[in-house]
């Protein structure tokens, strides 16, 4: 399928929830970090954040830019164009989010995108009863069809699935993956921020349950036995631990990325292993 890109639509400057969305606290991290940096973790091409023109963004994953929006007002499928732009020469793939989903698995990330194949435009979801234009897969190439279609004055998301080939995946199609149905059975990778209720809910839900191994030195007792614990972020992990992430410190998550970013975003079924970088870990 070739290289995947990652998209995050931020949104614009509106305070409906008292602060714009992008800015929102959820456990440790903002969500726009929090969006930004699952998809990091989860595709293997270029992430970006499209911004309202002049919008101000929270501090973001090294890895990941931001491009700007020249028009504000024309809603998510002008966000989808600018954003599909800045990667279409790095990537034929792209997964779309908007930034207000603190749910949203790796595990559903690559769902959506095996669903790619050739012939096939867009991935779209319809999970818990609905359309999820903006938790999809769409080829890079669709840039050009999406300004047209804009300046045409056709705005929503569906009048671009009329003109090209869109594989549909509902609930079922969705959780015969083995991998998503054990880490995200409901499907609240879709589950979205957009009243001050819906804020209060997801912030008041738990951390997702991790695993983490300590080894060498940092094994208390001589021992790396794992430890369920939750947290929303490895500093966090590591805090339900009794460690403070240093230059002493490295940790591996999922036996392969090594790291110290402490605001790196922890999901349901992650196991992360600190080492001591002293001894060579």
């Amino acid at each position: 399928m070739g290289t995947t890109a990652g998209i995050v639509l931020a949104g614009g400057r509106s305070t409906r929830m008292g602060q714009p969305k992008a800015w929102l606290e959820w456990h440790g991290s903002t969500l726009l970090y929090r969006a930004a940096a699952i998809l990091a973790r989860t595709v293997d091409g270029p992430v970006v954040v499209v911004a309202a023109p002049g919008q101000e963004l929270p501090p973001l994953p090294s890895n990941v830019s931001v491009v700007e929006d020249p028009v504000e007002g024309l809603g998510p499928m002008q966000g989808l164009a600018v954003g599909l732009a800045a990667v279409a020469d790095r990537a034929e793939t792209a997964f779309v989010c908007s930034t207000d989903m603190p749910f949203l698995h790796p595990a559903f990330v690559r769902r959506v995108l095996r669903a790619l194949p050739e012939g096939t435009d867009v991935a779209l979801p319809v999970a818990r009863g609905f359309r999820q234009p903006l938790a999809a897969g769409y080829r890079t190439a669709l840039a050009g069809l999406v300004r047209d279609l804009l300046a045409e004055g056709d705005l929503r998301p569906g009048m671009l699935f009329k003109h090209c080939e869109v594989a549909q995946l509902d609930d079922e199609r969705l959780l015969a993956d083995a991998e998503l149905s054990r880490r995200d059975p409901e499907l609240e990778s879709v589950v979205n921020v957009n009243s001050p209720d819906d804020y209060a809910v997801a912030r008041d839900r738990p951390e997702p349950e991790i695993v983490v191994e300590c080894f060498g030195a940092l094994a208390r007792n001589g021992s790396h036995r794992p430890h369920t614990v939750r947290a929303a972020t490895l500093g966090a992990a590591a805090s339900a631990v009794g460690l403070t992430l240093s230059r002493h410190v490295v940790a591996a998550l999922n036996g392969d990325q090594v790291t110290r970013d402490e605001r790196l975003p922890l999901v349901a079924g992650d196991t992360v292993a600190f080492l001591s970088a002293d001894a060579g870990g």
